[in-house]
């Protein structure tokens, strides 16, 4: 299966996805990778149809301009997105992406099918994102706390003997520290969770969740 053939998976235009993909592989930045595709389909005439792609770092909206010849790229990073959804209507669904400010981004006429994939996709690497964040977060805390140091004074020798009494230096119990949950149990998490949220058949689930234990 060649690049072009993992998007078309779910009838996308194979046009659309042909001219965004050329484009859009120059725009990945260092361990970025395309995760999936989706492509409106108009009820009456389709020839622009608008893309949304979605990478393990942001979502890409593509919009075809100057009547097809030029392709207009529009894109927003995880951790500027809120959350996801998807809106099932007569004539496909509704995509719509809720930034942390600013308006909410909807893009309608894409097809059922790829509108439910869509969705599944961004909202997992949005929860990635959100879970990868937790942990840097409860790590800068970690190292921005330190611990408290404290000298004793050695009294000058005295002709006279004193009696000093001192007080105990009690220190607080230490909390435990978290381990962070490894890779392959967080990707197993997630993908139950989208199971038990009914976003995945179990076929789907069973699937994915082969795959990734083959990884190991």
């Amino acid at each position: 299966m060649n690049l072009i053939d993992r998007f078309l998976s779910d009838e996308q235009d194979p046009k659309a996805v042909e001219k965004v993909l050329g484009k859009l592989n120059d725009m990945l930045t260092a361990n970025e990778e395309l995760i999936y595709m989706a492509v409106q389909k108009k009820p009456a005439v389709n020839l622009l149809p608008d893309c949304i792609a979605v990478s393990n770092k942001r979502i890409f909206y593509c919009e075809p301009g100057n009547f097809g010849i030029t392709m207009n790229f529009k894109d927003i990073s995880w951790k500027s997105v809120k959350e996801v959804s998807f809106k099932e209507e007569i004539f496909g669904s509704k995509f719509i992406c809720v930034p942390l400010h600013g308006e909410n981004i909807i893009t309608e006429y894409i097809p059922k099918v790829q509108a439910r994939k869509l969705y599944q996709a961004a909202y997992a690497q949005l929860e990635e994102f959100k879970e990868q964040q937790r942990l840097t977060d409860l790590e800068e805390r970690r190292s921005s706390t330190s611990p408290v140091t404290v000298n004793a004074v050695t009294p000058e020798p005295i002709e006279e003997p004193v009696t000093v009494f001192s007080q105990p230096v009690v220190s607080p119990p230490a909390a435990p520290a978290e381990e962070p949950e490894d890779e392959t149990t967080l990707k197993l998490r997630k993908l139950k969770s989208l199971y038990d949220k009914h976003l995945i058949t179990q076929e789907e689930y069973e699937a994915k969740k082969a795959n990734i234990l083959d990884s190991l």
